[in-house]
């Protein structure tokens, strides 16, 4: 009891005159003084107690409610009003600065969805209401997955992977397409962002649709140039040594523009996402035997071409696109390997993950430009890779059809040490092959 009134100082006194009347009277005396004293003083902290008690059981305590108290008591009681003072001026910051938060994130153009640790809703902003068509005071703390009944975003939120947006047509607006971009944050808790990209999507539609008539339009024209310039160079009909030159070159940049219309036509498809990938049980070793035949056939002899097959693994996926795929890697790894280079190909499998990979001992690429390869056109050294012969898609490609096969590209290089490029397929595209 040391902290209030009848603390040590009060005890001592207690004791001293219980002990003086002891002395004068008898111990019996000064025992029932001494009890009744005390007696008096639990009685006197009881009070207090019993009060505090109460102010504890008030639903929304404050300082105001506190009961009025005398010496230590009051000291108590004040230090807690000061407290509480403290403590409300802090909740009133904190209730403006949320407030403040969400009037801001319900002014955002984007739909903002803020999930716990098991997906819940705790709070999303109007945009969010529209994108998804749920209503916050309704179905907050539901499940995001009861009111986003669509099999890509529950993909999509399971595997944790959430480094690229995910675009889906919303099922209850068919018009309404959204990109969706979840970002994890604080603890185990999420935040959904939408975003309306219907505009940008037909527009990009437009676009994809342009190139591919294009390219659809130029192909008739090209094929009857290209066979032309072929039947000039078989019959021998031009004699000037400038002529055939310029005919040998003229066929060799028809052929080129050939390559680069299959090219754009074959990205357009895959960017088409009406276009499904058409599923099937591939056998990667029969491909790989195949692009190891070409590979031969395109090095003509200049290059030490391997082929490593470390497991007999199918795939599930497009063989056409898988095959388009690979070729393009192999091919880029023989264009840009200088002659006496070696090209490896290998196939594995790695945690249950199948990975393909193209690695050469070519002239490298420095780490500023690996992030922007698989860019259309993007060239590292435009004189080169015109002088190869490439149409600049081929990466951009690689990359549209691993992505389809919910797989990913990953590219190590050293300039002059030479390049490495992986294709990782999940587990669940492997097919093991059962003895």
């Amino acid at each position: 009891m040391s902290g209030f009134p009848g603390g040590l100082v009060v005890i001592t006194l207690l004791t001293t005159v219980a002990g003086g009347l002891w002395v004068i009277f008898d111990i019996v005396i000064a025992l029932l003084f001494y009890s009744i004293a005390l007696l008096l003083l639990v009685i006197y902290h009881l009070r207090y107690l019993t009060a505090l008690d109460r102010w504890l059981q008030i639903p929304v305590p404050t300082s105001a409610a506190l009961p009025d108290g005398s010496s230590t008591w009051g000291d108590v009681f004040a230090r807690l009003a000061r407290l509480m003072r403290n403590q409300s001026q802090s909740h009133q910051q904190l209730s403006l600065a949320l407030e403040r938060l969400r009037r801001a994130t319900s002014a955002m153009p984007e739909g903002v969805v803020i999930l716990d640790e098991t997906d819940r809703i705790e709070w999303c902003n109007s945009m969010a209401e529209q994108h998804f068509g749920i209503d916050f005071n309704r179905d907050a703390g539901q499940q995001i997955t009861f009111l986003v009944r669509q099999s890509k975003f529950v993909e999509y939120l399971a595997t944790h992977n959430y480094s690229e947006p995910l675009i889906v047509k919303q099922t209850r607006h068919q018009e309404l397409i959204l990109s969706l971009q979840l970002v994890p944050y604080g603890d185990k808790q999420k935040l959904l962002i939408s975003r309306d990209i219907t505009r940008l999507e037909g527009v990009e539609t437009m676009r994809r649709d342009f190139v591919a008539n294009v390219s659809h339009e130029l192909r008739t024209p090209l094929t009857v140039i290209g066979g032309f310039f072929e039947t000039l160079s078989e019959e021998n009909w031009i004699s000037s040594e400038m002529g055939k030159r310029a005919l040998v070159l003229m066929t060799d940049q028809t052929k080129r523009m050939q390559r680069l219309v299959e090219d754009l036509l074959t990205l357009s498809r895959l960017e088409n996402t009406q276009n499904q990938v058409r599923e099937g049980k591939v056998n990667v070793a029969n491909v790989l035997h195949e692009l190891y035949q070409e590979a031969q056939s395109l090095s003509a002899g200049r290059h030490h071409i391997k082929l490593n097959l470390d497991t007999d693994m199918k795939l599930l996926g497009s063989l056409d696109e898988l095959r388009s795929a690979f070729g393009n890697l192999v091919s880029n790894a023989i264009r840009y390997t200088t002659d006496g280079g070696e090209v490896i190909l290998s196939w594995k499998s790695q945690d249950g993950q199948g990975v393909f990979t193209v690695q050469d001992s070519g002239i490298g690429i420095d780490q500023e430009h690996i992030p922007r390869l698989a860019e259309r056109f993007y060239r590292v050294d435009l004189s080169r890779s015109r002088g190869t012969g490439g149409t600049g898609l081929g990466l951009a490609i690689v990359k549209h059809v691993l992505n389809r096969h919910q797989a990913h590209l990953e590219i190590t290089s050293e300039p002059g040490k030479g390049s490495s490029f992986s294709a990782w397929f999940p587990e669940k595209r492997s097919i093991i092959q059962q003895n």
